[in-house]
């Protein structure tokens, strides 16, 4: 077979059928859509891509909406660059929301008249919520750098603006032990619940990845997929316990957590249902990212280092698995400590 360049080719988008599946094509926005047969990579699959570059090779007409100077247009040129070809999916989806919005607001506004002053007063009208905030100013902050060096523009607007500062409240919370028993005790095994639960607690996967992880993705006892949010390769052991409610639960032909009907769930849709099982179990609050906390914090304290955790949790450097490591050290030497204390009283 015949390796495929990477990134990938221009215009060259996956999907998958509702029979879960692969199928590709050649789009180039706003032509039609091009299905290219054969194989991932064989020669066929890259001449038949070829044919549909052919095809398609004329300029994209502009529409009538989206002038040559247009903010709108500045966003569909961005859309077929290589730097947005090179994002992750989850991202794309992210900005793509993003865009749509500017578009409907300012589509028609010319981006070389977009200030830095309007890109901080949009900013500021999400500062309530300051993960919206920072998206948009870092959707747009993308668009604008990619802009400049594709000689679009001659300044970046957002350059010196600041993303808005989140309130230090910890994130997610984390299941407590008590919790993630109390959950059990009202979602057994067997039940699509309680797999939600083992999959998320025992992989610490994110809710992204644990939504696409099927059986396809097991082999020989290890967990083998590459993560959503940052392209991370991820080698996890199945553990016994975990083995044990897939091969007692129902599953779907394509993924572990599915539907009634066995069809996959998007990471939306599964946590609109999970939210609903926690509360059913008595932890109105609990989360799937809160389970990965959980598993992280049993990890670290099981003695996992910092390069073990990364590995895990498809983390880099050392800043993140680092606060579950020096969590768990600070609890085994006060418990040293205490231990100290006591001895000494006598």
């Amino acid at each position: 077979m015949e390796a495929m360049p990477r990134p990938r080719p221009p215009y060259l988008h996956r999907t998958e059928t509702r029979h879960g599946k692969v199928a590709w094509y050649f789009w180039r926005r706003p032509g039609p859509k091009i299905r290219i047969r054969g194989e991932y990579g064989s020669p066929e699959f890259l001449a038949a891509y070829e044919a549909a570059r052919a095809q398609g090779a004329s300029p994209a007409p502009v529409r009538r909406k989206e002038a040559t100077n247009s903010l709108a247009w500045l966003i569909e040129r961005h859309r077929d660059s290589g730097a947005w070809a090179g994002l992750s999916a989850a991202t794309k989806r992210q900005r793509e929301n993003i865009y749509r919005r500017v578009v409907e607001k300012a589509g028609a506004v010319p981006f070389a008249e977009i200030t830095r002053s309007q890109i901080v007063e949009t900013r500021d009208k999400t500062s309530d919520r300051p993960s919206a905030a920072n998206n948009f100013l870092q959707a747009m902050r993308k668009l604008f750098k990619w802009a400049v060096e594709a000689g679009h523009m001659d300044a970046d607007p957002t350059e010196g603006v600041t993303t808005v500062s989140r309130p230090k409240t910890g994130g997610f919370r984390q299941w407590t032990e008590d919790e993630i028993q109390q959950f059990e005790a009202r979602w057994p095994i067997g039940t699509r619940e309680r797999l939600a639960l083992a999959v998320l607690l025992y992989t610490g996967l994110r809710r992204g990845d644990a939504v696409r992880l099927g059986k396809q993705h097991i082999r020989n006892g290890m967990i083998e997929i590459v993560t959503e949010k940052t392209a991370t390769p991820v080698v996890i052991p199945v553990l016994p316990v975990l083995q044990d409610v897939i091969d007692r639960s129902p599953t779907g032909d394509l993924v572990l957590i599915a539907r009634l009907d066995g069809r996959p769930r998007t990471k939306e849709s599964f946590g609109t249902w999970f939210k609903e099982a926690c509360k059913a179990a008595g932890v109105p609050d609990g989360s799937a990212h809160g389970l990965r906390k959980a598993g992280a914090t049993r990890a670290a304290e099981a003695g996992a280092t910092v390069h073990e955790l990364n590995a895990i949790f498809g983390w880099s450097g050392s800043q993140m698995a680092s606060l579950y490591t020096e969590k768990a050290n600070r609890a085994r030497l006060a418990k040293g400590a205490m231990g100290k204390l006591a001895a000494n009283k006598k």
